[in-house]
C-alpha cells in the first residue's frame, strides 16, 4: 500500500515545496504563462504576442475574447491552462500570501523553545535530587512519543509516515 501512496506523497512534498517560495510561485506562473503562449502559438498559428497575451487572459480567466482558439488543440490548451491556474497557482499564490498575513507573534521562536525545553530538564533533575535527598520515590513519568519535526531524533523517513494525525499549532 505504502507504494502505491509513494507518488502522491512525493507530489504532496513538491506541492509544499512550491507553495512556499515566492520566487518559485511568481517564476512557475510566468514559466507557465510562456509555454502556453509558445504552444497556442504553433497550435492556432499566431504571432508570439498574440499568443502570450492569450495566455495571460486565459490564465487570469479573464477571457476578452479577442483572441480565441479554433482547434482542438487550443482549445485543450485553454482549458488545461485555466484549470491548472484556477485549481493550483492562484489558491497556492493567495495561500502563501495569506498565511504571511497571518503571524502568531505568541509563537515562540526556535531558541526560545530549545531554551524552555532545557529548562525543564534542569527542573526536573532537581527535583529527582530534591526527591532523593528526602527519600521519596517518585512514580514512573509517562514519556510521550519524541516529536517528529525538524530537529528531532526522528530519522527523516520515519517522520513522514506518522499515524496520519498532525498535531494542531498552538
Amino acid at each position: 500500500m505504502d507504494v502505491l501512496l509513494l507518488p502522491f506523497r512525493w507530489i504532496y512534498r513538491g506541492l509544499v515545496w512550491f507553495a512556499n517560495s515566492p520566487r518559485t510561485l511568481i517564476i512557475s506562473y510566468l514559466l507557465m504563462i510562456v509555454v502556453a503562449g509558445v504552444l497556442y502559438s504553433h497550435a492556432e498559428h499566431k504571432s508570439a504576442a498574440d499568443s502570450v497575451w492569450w495566455a495571460v487572459v486565459t490564465a487570469s480567466t479573464v477571457g476578452y475574447g479577442d483572441i480565441s482558439p479554433t482547434s482542438f488543440a487550443g482549445r485543450f490548451l485553454a482549458a488545461l491552462l485555466i484549470s491548472t491556474m484556477v485549481l493550483l497557482v492562484i489558491p497556492l499564490i493567495t495561500a502563501h500570501f495569506a498565511s504571511r498575513l497571518i503571524v502568531d507573534d505568541d509563537a515562540f521562536e526556535h531558541a526560545e523553545q530549545e531554551e524552555l525545553k532545557a529548562d525543564v530538564r534542569r527542573l526536573r533533575a532537581l527535583v529527582e535530587e530534591m526527591a532523593t535527598r528526602q527519600g521519596i520515590v517518585l512514580p514512573e513519568l509517562d514519556r510521550p512519543e519524541p516529536v517528529s519535526g525538524p530537529g528531532s531524533a526522528a530519522p527523516p523517513w520515519e517522520r513522514s509516515v506518522r499515524s496520519g494525525k498532525r498535531r494542531r499549532r498552538r
